[in-house]
């Protein structure tokens, strides 16, 4: 074990401090009341200042992100965040700012808020936003809370079911049974998309409308979005557009022109804010004009004069759904980014964000079984090793175990690289789901082909070599099952 992999009570040593203080607080005794006071000692490891800040540095830089390495990670569009936009956001003028500051002294801000609405509808094709959901899957919620709200408000109360295909986020049929909608399945033909005459039986009055993105999970486009549009739209549903892959629509086509009626858009993907750990994330919302009072509030809304105002409530809104008006900083970020790319250069990161899935998609398919041999879009999806290593004797048994997808995605960290989504979409049972984004160069993107295929060819000559990956990371192959099952998620100082 190396030195900086030991855990911080493994450098404990009896005597050991790593802070002083000053002359002033030594033998003062601090009068705490009883129920604070400790009953026995903390047991804190005793280490060296210095070995404290050695101990996080080196965890820290054991973390993978995209500012250290390539992150494939299929349906979640994990793309490199300009720091330019960290500093905008990071200005006094707006990180100084309170949510309980007067109208007046906001105005800057709210400002924001409107410019940013302005530019998201024109974007996606919505007539109004709400930046108050906190994530994307928050946003699904809040935009299901708005369909619930707008059928509500004609005296449609018996709308309680919501299609969502096959081939879904899991979050879809998650936040539809959290707002109280049954979920009913609509399957996908063997080409990925929508079988529209499955959905056409499905469809009644309790339809309160159907969830989907385009392109689908597999990377695809829904090339009969008109017809499904109208379908729905004819039972009286809605039809509510998933936006985490809105990444390659950019500038080309617009969900409102598709027929989709609300829509969430994850700023932390399309628009390059942090992403996960690295977060808040902001999950905006967007609706047709009929359906804009039941937003969420508040909202900023721009009077005659020119100055903005918040309208904290409305009879006909869904309500609210976080404390003030979402998370700013993300919104500044996401607003940044769309100014410094403008018009023309949106258009290309969508078109870029194809390509290169495309490129590698074409690279690999000799490789990596491709399901379905179709022009992608921003993803998609290989079921597994074409030569996976398993050997059987004539018998039909099983002689030598085959490398799965999960060995493939442990492999890929001895070479440095973060796995792509694995095992989703459910479709396929060896899923490896690939989304490489258009800020990657074709240098680093022809680097992962090339440890993609050399892995291929591991698995094909020596599948344990992948079966027992990885061999060079500072935790080795964990013992999965048991970890899940039986997790520690504490850390006692008798295990060390």
């Amino acid at each position: 074990m190396k030195y900086y992999d030991k855990l911080i009570f493994e450098l404990s040593k009896e005597g050991r401090c790593g802070y002083s203080l000053p002359d002033a607080w030594k033998g003062v005794e601090l009068d705490l009341p009883e129920q604070l006071s400790r009953k026995s000692p903390a047991g804190l490891p005793e280490v060296s200042e210095c070995e404290v800040v050695r101990h996080y540095t080196n965890l820290s830089q054991m973390n993978f992100g995209v500012d250290s390495g390539f992150y494939p990670l299929g349906s979640c569009t994990m793309k490199y965040n300009p720091k330019i936009n960290e500093e905008i956001a990071a200005m006094p003028a707006f990180c100084s700012l309170h949510p309980l500051q007067p109208e007046s002294s906001v105005q800057g801000a709210l400002e924001v808020y409107w410019n940013m609405e302005k530019a998201l509808s024109a974007i996606t094709g919505m007539a109004a936003f709400s930046f108050n959901p906190c994530a994307g899957a928050h946003g699904e919620l809040s935009g299901l809370m708005t369909m619930r709200r707008y059928h509500e408000l004609r005296g449609d109360s018996a709308r309680t079911k919501v299609i969502v295909p096959d081939s879904a986020h899991g979050t879809n049929p998650a936040s539809a049974a959290v707002c109280g909608l049954e979920v009913v399945v609509v399957k996908s033909r063997p080409d990925g998309l929508v079988d529209v005459e499955d959905l056409k039986p499905l469809l009644g009055n309790d339809i309160a409308g159907i969830m989907m993105t385009n392109p689908n999970t597999l990377g695809l486009f829904e090339k009969e979005i008109k017809e499904i549009a109208a379908l729905v739209h004819g039972c009286g549903g809605l039809l509510y557009y998933d936006g985490a892959n809105m990444n390659p629509l950019l500038g080309v086509v617009r969900p409102g022109d598709m027929g989709f009626d609300i829509m969430h858009l994850n700023l932390h993907k399309t628009f390059s804010t942090p992403h996960g750990g690295g977060g808040p994330g902001s999950g905006p919302i967007g609706v047709a004009a009929r359906l804009a009072d039941c937003l969420p509030r508040p909202r900023v809304i721009r009077e005659a004069d020119g100055r903005f105002r918040i309208e904290s409530e409305k009879d006909s809104s869904a309500g609210r759904v976080s404390a003030f008006m979402g998370n700013f900083g993300i919104i500044l970020r996401a607003y940044s980014y769309i100014l410094s790319l403008g018009r023309r250069n949106l258009l290309l990161a969508g078109k870029l964000a194809t390509l290169n899935a495309n490129y590698i998609k074409e690279e690999l398919r000799d490789c990596y079984k491709l399901p379905i041999d179709s022009i992608c879009k921003h993803e998609f999806v290989f079921d597994g090793l074409i030569d996976d290593g398993s050997r059987k004797d004539a018998d039909g048994n099983e002689t030598r175990p085959g490398a799965t997808t999960l060995d493939v995605a442990k492999r890929l960290l001895d070479y440095g690289y973060h796995a792509p989504t694995i095992y989703f979409p459910l479709l396929f049972h060896q899923s490896i789901m690939i989304e490489p984004t258009e800020t990657e160069s074709k240098e680093s993107i022809d680097a992962f082909i090339a440890v993609m295929k050399k892995i291929a060819a591991e698995a094909a000559e020596d599948p344990m070599l992948l079966k027992s990956a990885p061999h060079n990371t500072p935790v080795s192959r964990p013992d999965e099952t048991t970890a899940a099952r039986q997790p520690i998620l504490r850390w006692e100082a008798t295990q060390a």
